[in-house]
C-alpha cells in the first residue's frame, strides 16, 4: 500500500475536502466534495487514482453539494450516516468500516453540529477527518443547549478513545492553521481545555466576547 491523503481547498466558507487513497491498488475517496467536485477529480486523476467512496461527514449543503456531479462522473457510491438527507448509497453507523484498497475507514457517530455527524477515523495511519465536529482552535457550531451537550459528548469520546497523535483534519480552515493533532487541540483549544459540561456550555454562549478579548478569528 502507498496511503494517500490530500487536503484540497474547495471555496465556500474556507470548505477544506480530501482525498484518502492507495495508490498501490489506484483507488481513492472523496470526502465531502463541497462546491468543487471538479477539483478532487482532477487532483485523483492526476495521481492515477479512480474515485470509488464519496464520503460525507454530515448534510449541511456546504459539504455534499458536490455529491451528485462527482458521483454522476466517477460512477462512485455514497456513504453516509443512516439518518443523512442525502440518501446514501451505504448508510454508516457508528463502527462500520469502509476499505479503500488496503486503507481502513472507520465511521464514528458525533453528533452535536448535526445529529448525523460522522468523524473518518483511519486506525493504522493515525488520521481524523473530523469535518464541522472539531477545527483547529474551535469546534461546530451548535443551536440549542441540547446539541451543545451532545456536541461535548462526543468531543470527550474522540479524546477519551483516540490517540492523542491522531493528527485532526477539519472541514474548514478556520484556524491558526489548517490541520493540527489531538494533543495540541487538548492544549490550546478553548472548548476542549474547560473541565466540565457546565464550562463548556457557558463558552458557547460567550464565545463571541471570548473571541474578540484574546484576538481570535
Amino acid at each position: 500500500m502507498d496511503f494517500i491523503l490530500e487536503q484540497i481547498r474547495l471555496g465556500g466558507d474556507r470548505n477544506l475536502g480530501y482525498l484518502v487513497g492507495d495508490r498501490a491498488a489506484r483507488v481513492a475517496a472523496a470526502v465531502d466534495p463541497a462546491f468543487s467536485p471538479a477539483i478532487l477529480l482532477e487532483r485523483a486523476e492526476a495521481q492515477g487514482l479512480r474515485i470509488e467512496w464519496i464520503l460525507n461527514t454530515h448534510g449541511h449543503g456546504d459539504h455534499t453539494n458536490g455529491n451528485a456531479e462527482l458521483k454522476r462522473r466517477t460512477g462512485a457510491k455514497i456513504a453516509a450516516h443512516g439518518t443523512a438527507p442525502a440518501k446514501p448509497d451505504l448508510a454508516l453507523a457508528d463502527g462500520d468500516e469502509v476499505a479503500v484498497g488496503s486503507v481502513r475507514i472507520r465511521a464514528l457517530h458525533v453528533p452535536g453540529h448535526t445529529g448525523d455527524h460522522l468523524l473518518f477515523f483511519l486506525p493504522a495511519e493515525k488520521v481524523a477527518i473530523t469535518g464541522d465536529l472539531l477545527f483547529v482552535g474551535k469546534v461546530g457550531g451548535t443551536s440549542t443547549d441540547e446539541e451543545a451537550r451532545a456536541e461535548y459528548a462526543s468531543l470527550t469520546r474522540v479524546l477519551r478513545d483516540l490517540p492523542p497523535e491522531t493528527t485532526v483534519w477539519p472541514g474548514h480552515d478556520y484556524g491558526c492553521r489548517p490541520s493540527s493533532t489531538l494533543a495540541l487541540e487538548a492544549l490550546m483549544n478553548p472548548f476542549l481545555r474547560v473541565p466540565d459540561l457546565a464550562a463548556f456550555l457557558a463558552l458557547k454562549r460567550d464565545w463571541a466576547r471570548f473571541k474578540q478579548a484574546n484576538g481570535l478569528k
